[in-house]
């Protein structure tokens, strides 16, 4: 059975098509806030989420007649901005070390949402995590990504993929450990 997604925002991208500005900036005022998240939760810098946001929707309006609709325009929009938060890491020369020839333990039943931790404290272990950790942290935890997903989109492997995620987990506990929040 065929996928088949309702968009509500169907008359809006209609319009964006046809060159109308009030429409595109109807849809950028209805996700760029969502969107900017997702952006900074990447590149952990504001400013560069913003450039991120901007660009990001200058590209989806430009490319707007190839949006076929086979997806709601947030799902699209979404990927846009995680191919050019991506892009900026990589200008930064952000690196993800492979881990192919090492063997790795699989993870045990986890307790995680059992564990309350503070937002707060959760966001400003985050921004003091290396890129590589954040990212594959945020696309896997925050935007729903699996393994495969992510090393399709980082161009890594999925070991690779599992590691820095695993290491990013101890790391964030670690980092939280240090500002006394318990698990």
């Amino acid at each position: 059975m065929e996928t088949v997604y309702v968009d509500k925002h169907t008359s809006l991208v209609s319009d964006c098509k046809k060159g109308n500005r009030k429409a595109q900036f109807e849809l950028y005022k209805l996700y760029a806030g969502a969107m900017y998240n997702v952006a900074l939760r990447i590149v952990n810098d504001e400013a560069e989420a913003e450039d991120v946001l901007q660009e990001a929707f200058l590209d989806a309006f430009n490319r707007i007649a190839d949006f076929r609709q086979e997806t709601t325009f947030g799902l699209w929009i979404k990927q846009i901005v995680i191919n050019r938060a991506i892009n900026y890491l990589r200008k930064r020369k952000m690196e993800l070390v492979s881990m192919d020839d090492v063997d790795i333990a699989d993870e045990g039943a986890d307790d995680a949402e059992d564990n309350m931790l503070k937002v707060e404290a959760i966001k400003n272990a985050m921004e003091r995590m290396p890129d590589g950790y954040r990212v594959v942290l945020s696309l896997y935890l925050f935007e729903g990504y699996d393994h495969e997903e992510i090393s399709h989109i980082l161009k890594i492997t999925e070991n690779t993929s599992r590691t820095q995620y695993m290491r990013a987990k101890r790391k964030l506990i670690s980092l939280l450990e240090t500002k006394g929040v318990e698990r």
